[in-house]
């Protein structure tokens, strides 16, 4: 494998910035381009405002890369196909940089950002066979044979998380299933498929959902528009650079975050409503990289951030040692006051954060298992 010193980063075949590493290798340089300055955006705009002059990444959390590149590449189940894929050709992925692994994603990852030149690692076919899929996944992670970890890295198109996943298009659209990990229940997809149909009854925003042969839950890629054109995304993680690794924000922080971005009071909204449902419903899952937010790009016309549809909805009592990844106003087992005092903070009124919370506990009462006092 190739290794990378220099690497395009590009939007719709704009170049934002050409990536570079500082002389020991280790932290990855930022500058945006001159005509991306004229006409572009900040692709992160905590992290890297668009203005002139370069930015240099932090060692940490990721390892000397920016918060929005990390978001592309492959966590969790990806990174362990990756390191798998990667065996297979005499490489440890560790060794890599930041730039060497962006240039194995290309074009193959999820949002609207690719990268150039590509170290081409991942191949595959447009495999629809999910029952075929799954096992392949099941027999991978189990360590009974490594064979097909490229072919099921390439499927999940980089996708994060922990559990298989796989993209496929059909005559209604662009997809991204689930598959079951070696610790899931039978019956993931249909509990998964279940807590969507009651999150959107709490007025909660999701994609497009539904069930393969009874049992793999599909939801339409919000990365995607209908007509195929790649949506930029970044996760809170990523605009934040907090690591998976470190369950650090609280749903304080979010709200806070999304009425920055956003400057949309029912985005603002939006957010608290899922906050309520992940207590209620024990979603545990509910860490910095499963939330994000999409520019909406008018053809460069007008650009705005918003909230991305929720997902990763479903029952999680694992969590982080048992804990929310995501606390509320500083707790991780929050009293009604807890919810009251976050929407306090992002100058929501009392009167309709407990409408809020009423609604939302009334919808979801078949599936609650927390109780509020």
């Amino acid at each position: 494998m190739k290794p990378i010193s220099l690497l395009s980063v590009k939007y719709h075949d704009h170049t934002v910035v050409t990536l570079s590493l500082t002389p020991d290798n280790r932290l990855c340089t930022f500058e945006y381009d001159k005509a991306w300055l004229l006409d572009g955006f900040s692709i992160s705009p905590l992290e890297l405002p668009l203005k002139p002059g370069v930015f240099i990444a932090k060692p940490t959390p990721f390892n000397g890369d920016f918060g929005i590149f990390e978001d592309c590449l492959p966590d969790g189940y990806g990174r362990y196909l990756l390191h798998k894929a990667l065996l297979r050709e005499g490489v440890n992925d560790y060794d890599l940089s930041a730039l060497d692994r962006l240039s194995i994603v290309g074009s193959n990852g999820m949002g609207a950002l690719t990268f150039s030149p590509v170290n081409q690692i991942l191949t595959g076919n447009e495999i629809c066979d999910f029952d075929s899929l799954q096992a392949k996944a099941l027999e991978v992670l189990r360590e009974k044979q490594d064979d097909d970890a490229s072919l099921l890295l390439f499927k999940s198109g980089n996708s994060g998380g922990a559990r298989p996943k796989a993209i496929f298009s059909d005559s209604e659209g662009h997809w991204l299933v689930k598959f079951r990990h070696t610790y899931d229940p039978e019956d993931m997809g249909v509990q998964e498929n279940r807590y969507n149909e009651i999150a959107r009854e709490c007025g909660i925003t999701v994609p497009d959902f539904k069930l393969i042969n009874g049992k793999y839950f599909a939801s339409r890629r919000f990365d995607l528009s209908p007509t195929g054109e790649r949506v930029h995304t970044a996760t809170a993680g990523g605009l934040l650079c907090i690591s998976l690794s470190m369950p650090l924000l609280d749903y304080c922080n979010l709200l806070s975050l999304t009425g920055w971005l956003t400057q949309n009071t029912a985005d603002v909204e939006e957010m608290y409503r899922r906050m309520v449902f992940n207590y209620l419903t024990d979603n545990k899952d509910d860490h910095c990289k499963n939330f994000s937010f999409i520019l909406e790009d008018d053809n460069h016309a007008t650009r705005h951030w918003r909230l991305s549809p929720a997902y990763d909805l479903t029952l999680c009592t694992e969590g982080y040692n048992g804990e929310h990844a995501t606390s509320v106003n500083g707790t991780g087992q929050p009293r009604i006051a807890d919810f009251l005092a976050a929407g306090k903070r992002i100058k929501m009124s009392e009167p309709r954060c407990r409408q809020i919370i009423e609604e939302v506990a009334a919808k979801c009462s078949e599936i609650t298992r927390y109780k509020l006092r």
